[in-house]
């Protein structure tokens, strides 16, 4: 029997955090179970209320929000399990999320990270995720396959290597990280589990997806707002994944690319909805890049 440590984040986010301690205390494991909460800079605290849920948890405080990879890195500096579960907190598993994936990684010690089928919770025979395609590292262009078709039990027995995990639900093992470490933190959001599935694969371990069991997740189908942070961490992020895991040559001539034809063509685009207070954020994203290095951790943007 293994020990599982399950790490979960929260922004401000009280009643999605209900239901996923409730969800975690319904779907029980044959292994020992121990769940690392990191509260992530939230207004408020609500420490005993979600202990009444789940009295073992391990509540962890943080002053200031880390951003999702400093979150999930603070979490698994707390949690003691031979392997490590990353959940979203807007997840609800099933019976056989946490069982089905120790199965797999005990069965093939080649897996470094490995992700579940991922469906719509509002939409619940609606695929989100069951693996990604290889990059390609002149457009950082990559593809979801499985996204958004009917769920009919296609990859209920398909477990195989993949492009990349998902970082709604990752698993790894917490002897793996003495090799890989933890995630960047100076990504803060978006592209980390990307960065780190890289490294990862540069340590010889394999990143792989299994269809055996489910998770249902709670991002809208329609793919998040425009907001002033998601595109300035797009775009800022986008070009500092391609710094940190391709040579200069790919990292110039995708520069290339990016700046003038990839943000040409999304600046016209809130230019013609009106939306230069995107134009600016976009520019920023591209100008952090061009003016920090490789390891700041100066995240350019007022959280």
């Amino acid at each position: 029997m293994k020990s599982v440590s399950i790490i979960t984040v929260n922004f401000n986010q009280h009643q999605v955090n209900l239901d996923f301690l409730n969800s975690l205390k319904q779907n029980p494991s044959k292994h020992d179970l121990e769940v690392v909460f990191v509260d992530n800079g939230s207004r408020e605290e609500f420490e005993q209320e979600y202990k009444l849920i789940y009295p073992e948890l391990i509540y962890v405080r943080s002053n200031h929000n880390l951003g999702f990879a400093g979150g999930n890195n603070l979490g698994i500096e707390k949690a003691t399990g031979d392997y490590l579960l990353l959940l979203n907190n807007d997840t609800e598993i099933t019976s056989s999320t946490i069982d089905v994936l120790v199965n797999e990684m005990e069965s093939n010690a080649q897996i470094g990270l490995i992700s579940p089928l991922i469906l719509y919770y509002d939409e619940p025979d609606t695929i989100q995720y069951a693996g990604f395609t290889e990059m390609n590292y002149l457009t950082c262009r990559n593809s979801g396959i499985g996204s958004m078709q009917q769920n009919k039990g296609q990859f209920d027995n398909d477990s195989r290597i993949t492009g990349y995990c998902h970082g709604a639900a990752m698993m790894c093992r917490r002897t793996d990280l003495d090799h890989v470490g933890l995630m960047a933190d100076e990504f803060f959001l978006y592209y980390e589990e990307l960065d780190w599935c890289e490294r990862f694969k540069k340590a010889g371990l394999q990143i792989w997806f299994t269809g055996k069991t489910k998770i249902y997740h709670k991002e809208s189908m329609s793919v998040g707002k425009e907001s002033a942070i998601k595109t300035y961490f797009m775009t800022r992020n986008r070009m500092l994944f391609i710094k940190k895991n391709t040579s200069i040559i790919n990292t110039i001539l995708f520069s290339l690319y990016y700046i003038f034809i990839a943000c040409s063509k999304q600046i016209i685009t809130y230019l013609l909805k009106n939306r230069l207070d995107l134009v600016k954020w976009t520019f920023k994203g591209v100008s952090w890049n061009l003016t920090h290095s490789k390891n700041s951790k100066n995240l350019g943007f007022k959280i």
